[in-house]
Order: C-alpha cells, then structure tokens, then sequence
C-alpha cells in the first residue's frame, strides 16, 4: 500500500521540522501544566511521553520533577532529544505498535494528534494495547486529539506557505474516514516539485477512544474540549483531550 508507511518518511524529513517549526510551543507547554495542575500527580512520578518528538514537552515535565521517558519512531527526533537527557529524562527510538516496558508507568501521554497514522485498526489497536501494559493498575493515560467534527466543518482546501528558499503547497481533504493533507515541497526558484508526502489521520471519535480502551481495561473518566481543559462539545470544540485510568 502506497500510504503503509507514510510517517516513517516524513517524521524523519527535514522540511518536517522546517513546516512545522512556527507551532506555538508557549500554548503547548501551559497546556501541559494546566493538564498538570488538573492530573497532580505525586513528585517522582513516573510518565511516559509517547510519540514525544524532539523531546521539549518531555523534557518540560522532568523539569517538574517527575521521572519521564519519551519514545518515538523518528530516528531524527530522538537524536535531537538526547540532547536533554539526564537521570530524570531518558528517550528511545521505539515503535508505538510494539511492547515496551510493562507495568511501570503512572502516567502516559500522547500529545497533539500523535496518533491514528496507521492503515489497520489492529495497529491501531496494538498502539492503545502498549499503552494499557506500560500503565501501572489505576494509572492514567491522557490523549491528546483532534476533534473529527469541528475539523469536518472547517477543513480548508488549499493553501501555500514559504520559509526561507523552500515553497510548501498544502491540499487538504477528507473521506468518510480520513483526514488527508498533501504537502508539496518546491525550492523557490523551481516550479518542480522536489517532494512529496502526504499526511493520513483517522477520523477516531470518542466512541471509537471508549470502545478501544475499554478493549484494554481502561476507563474514559473525563473528556475536555480545548487546552484550557474546558467542557468538551461534539461540534463546536477544537480538540477531545480524553482522560482515562486503567483498571486496579
């Protein structure tokens, strides 16, 4: 399948980092200490950051004083992340489909939409599976994720955005079941494309987040709409930030 793979490439790429390296990292790190000061967990405890990138959010909740390891797919990412290591602070290059460390963690977190990339809801479902495993009985896992309806009513077709001497052209669009973003990348003094990806999210509702952590032991205990943590609502909330506990 041409799509089977498709972050494998474009997480390690470096236009990856160049598109998307204006994201407001001051929004995402009150998020996480709201979603701190909400969760209070106890000093020490131990997190997981799972599809954790290049490792600042990670590296944000070791600066609280709690024990946290990240993992990723992306090589690159990960080589950055080391960076910030100590012995508060470790990451590894790990795929999320597979096992990883069992019944060890308080906390896990997938943050901003670092899921629903792959072609099979077993994979999928192999991902959550890690999840549940790597979480002590009682932890708690928070997902991080986009809100299917309110993208649905606000998707935009087309748009371009330049950086430096490299031109990216966006095309978004959907079907019943996926989000899609093309992003074609031209140097700008060629009319050429040089590369293409193209991004694939599932549209995941929260029946769909309920019925797959269930499957795992794990209860969905509250839902919030935004990164304030406030009400979630089916259409008019950009993100579902889903908040479960695993089974004693």
């Amino acid at each position: 399948m041409p799509d089977r793979a498709w972050f494998k490439d474009w997480f390690n790429s470096h236009y990856y980092h160049l598109l998307y390296q204006h994201r407001d990292d001051e929004e995402a790190l009150r998020f996480i200490d709201t979603l701190i000061s909400y969760l209070r967990p106890s000093a020490g405890a131990k997190m997981v950051d799972i599809a954790c990138g290049r490792g600042r959010h990670a590296k944000a909740l070791a600066d609280m004083g709690f024990d946290v390891t990240g993992i990723d797919l992306s090589a690159a990412s990960i080589g950055e992340a080391k960076a910030y290591e100590d012995e508060h602070l470790h990451f590894f290059q790990h795929d999320m489909r597979l096992p990883f460390w069992i019944n060890y963690f308080d906390y896990a977190f997938n943050f901003f939409t670092s899921f629903g990339y792959f072609r099979t809801d077993r994979e999928h479902n192999n991902a959550i599976r890690t999840i549940a495993q790597g979480l002590l009985p009682g932890g708690v896992f928070v997902i991080d994720y986009l809100n299917v309806h309110f993208e649905e009513d606000r998707l935009q077709g087309s748009v371009t955005y330049d950086d430096a001497d490299v031109h990216f052209h966006i095309t978004k669009w959907q079907d019943e079941e996926h989000f899609f973003k093309q992003i074609q990348v031209t140097d700008a003094a060629n009319t050429t494309p040089r590369h293409l990806y193209t991004e694939k999210v599932a549209k995941f509702s929260l029946g769909d987040f309920t019925e797959m952590l269930a499957y795992h032991s794990m209860q969905v205990q509250e839902v919030f709409g935004d990164y304030q943590l406030g009400r979630y609502h089916l259409r008019n909330s950009p993100r579902m930030i889903i908040v479960a506990r695993k089974g004693e």
